[in-house]
């Protein structure tokens, strides 16, 4: 059996959007993701609803979403702003999630992405619209989490010296 999405109207939008807002408020991230692509499928370039895919997606990372996915949905925004402060959540939220999983080396790799996280933010703070200091509280957010767990400090980075013969 195969089949086929219904389409909402495109008058249903703004009611779905806060339907969305819901059910991540719920802790129900699919079936936010599953209305924002019913919302998307009519009305593309719908900013917000682009806004909650990427959101939905990062609650559900370690869960069946991955990093690369949710970059897939950052990339459609059409604002340069948003861009770079949703690729920092992405990478902040990809942080969280790799912590959680607990494989060894996590620590290292969580690290590498909250300082990624916290590039992004910097470029969103550079495009933020004025009196929105969003950016700011995310990296604030990230700084705080490397200061408490000294295992999230970056890698060190080894120089190594080339020994040429004679």
């Amino acid at each position: 059996m195969t089949l086929k999405l219904k389409p909402i109207s495109p008058n249903a939008v703004p009611v779905a959007l806060q339907k969305v807002e819901r059910y991540r408020l719920l802790n129900e991230p699919w079936e936010a993701q599953s209305i924002c692509e019913d919302i998307l499928s009519v009305d593309p370039g719908n900013e917000s609803a682009l806004v909650q895919l990427v959101l939905a997606m990062t609650d559900q990372m370690g869960d069946g979403v991955s990093e690369s996915e949710a970059r897939q949905a950052v990339a459609r925004l059409g604002n340069e702003y948003n861009r770079a402060y949703y690729a920092g959540i992405v990478s902040e939220r990809s942080a969280k999630a790799t912590l959680r999983q607990g494989h060894p080396g996590c620590q290292l790799i969580a690290a590498d992405s909250l300082h990624d996280a916290m590039e992004w933010f910097e470029k969103a703070e550079a495009l933020r619209p004025e009196g929105n200091d969003d950016a700011i509280l995310r990296w604030n957010t990230c700084a705080r989490m490397i200061m408490r767990y000294p295992a999230l400090e970056p890698r060190p980075t080894e120089k190594y010296e080339e020994v040429l013969g004679e």
